[in-house]
């Protein structure tokens, strides 16, 4: 076995990216903070500081009076020192966004599909992808990555496995990078927006969460003890295909009683149809949003709501049982939906589900991104690299 020896370079990586991530996530920071934070002496972050200004990474923020001394200046990474694009391919469409550094949304492109057949999506979010770029104004040497998120299980080198829809073993990374010279990095929906809602949104400040990504799918990103929890191979997380009913509703994956067949959007909206009640809106999303508008009053949408709602609340107490989070944010546009309307109801059934001692330690909230968040999730993916690589370009 070939024993690598840490280097004083890789010393020094490792602490710049120490600095950089404590001044992108929890940002604007002094120097002083810095040293208290990560435990490096003053003189060493001085030091790596200054390297990361000169290199136009970070940038001073204004400062603050400290007691009985100088001001202390703040830092941030430089929102314009690089740019990333996040792009979300669902089943009914792919969106692609471009963020500078801060992220905030400099561009915005939507292109609606009828089926995600690959080399379909992959000309949509190439296109994309060229759109954001001369609607920005942005030089494409400047973007530091392309961040896909996808569905299925999505190996290291950006194959995807979505048995649902009959992607197997589709080399979606490979495919994209043959159309541009701009780095791609590619990730489970799931993974991304848990990503997304743990920086900036309702996951914030958590280190044992599950975000759950609710829309024709379902899915959800593990966090334990503050990183992303990925399994032997990156499947962790198929949360939608546990079985909920033993030898129940067929589910697309080809097994019975998956969580999905009764909790997905897709499936919901067939539950309702075979009762015999029609839906006047065709999109899958505006279905679904009047099958929830309907269910205020008693009748089939009202039993097929309340059904849903029992069924995802099972779902969460078996997550509650089996991982024991502090936190569980529910997110995805169905998620979302169910979320403003029946949280208060869903926490209530977790609770006729759970055990009472991991229940009484879990707070269940929606994401606070709105539905966006998995293409915001996306873009974080090439910021994640920058960090970890402490501020140095890919070549």
């Amino acid at each position: 076995m070939e024993v690598r020896r840490t280097t004083v370079r890789d010393m020094r990586r490792s602490n710049r990216s120490v600095i950089l991530t404590g001044i992108y996530r929890d940002g604007p920071l002094s120097r002083q903070e810095l040293s208290m934070r990560t435990s490096l002496s003053p003189a060493s972050v001085s030091n790596l500081v200054t390297e990361l200004i000169a290199e136009g990474v970070v940038e001073e923020a204004g400062s603050v009076e400290s007691e009985g001394g100088r001001p202390r200046v703040l830092l941030r990474v430089a929102r314009e020192f690089r740019y990333v694009v996040g792009a979300e391919v669902g089943e009914t469409r792919v969106r692609v966004e471009l963020f500078d550094l801060a992220m905030n949304v400099l561009a915005t492109v939507d292109h609606s599909i009828d089926a995600p057949e690959p080399a379909m999506v992959v000309k949509h979010v190439l296109e994309g992808l060229s759109s954001v770029v001369a609607t920005s104004g942005v030089r494409s040497e400047l973007i530091l990555g392309v961040g896909v998120a996808v569905f299925g299980i999505v190996d290291a080198d950006g194959v995807v496995h979505a048995q649902t829809l009959g992607w197997d073993a589709v080399p979606l990374g490979q495919m994209l990078a043959e159309g541009t010279d701009i780095p791609i990095l590619v990730d489970n929906g799931a993974n991304t927006l848990g990503q997304a809602e743990m920086w900036f949104g309702a996951g914030r400040g958590a280190t044992d969460a599950v975000v759950a990504l609710v829309g024709s799918g379902v899915g959800a990103a593990l966090v334990a003890g503050g990183s992303s929890y990925r399994g032997t191979r990156s499947s962790a997380g198929e949360w939608g295909h546990t079985t909920i009913v033993y030898g129940g509703r067929s589910c697309r994956c080809g097994a019975a009683g998956c969580l999905e067949a009764y909790v997905g959007a897709e499936d919901v909206l067939n539950r309702y149809r075979e009762t015999g009640a029609t839906l006047k809106a065709i999109d899958e999303e505006a279905a679904f949003a009047e099958l929830l508008e309907l269910a205020v009053a008693p009748g089939p949408a009202a039993a097929i709501v309340d059904d849903t709602i029992g069924y995802l609340a099972a779902g969460f107490a078996n997550l509650v049982n089996l991982v024991n989070p502090e936190r569980i944010v529910l997110g995805g546009w169905a998620g979302l939906l169910l979320g403003e309307r029946y949280l208060p109801r869903l926490r209530e059934e977790v609770g006729r589900h759970a055990l009472r001692q991991p229940y009484a330690q879990v707070s269940i909230e929606v994401c606070e991104l709105g539905r966006d968040a998995v293409a915001l999730g996306a873009a974080t993916l090439p910021v994640l690299r920058l960090l970890r690589d402490g501020g140095a370009l890919p070549s």
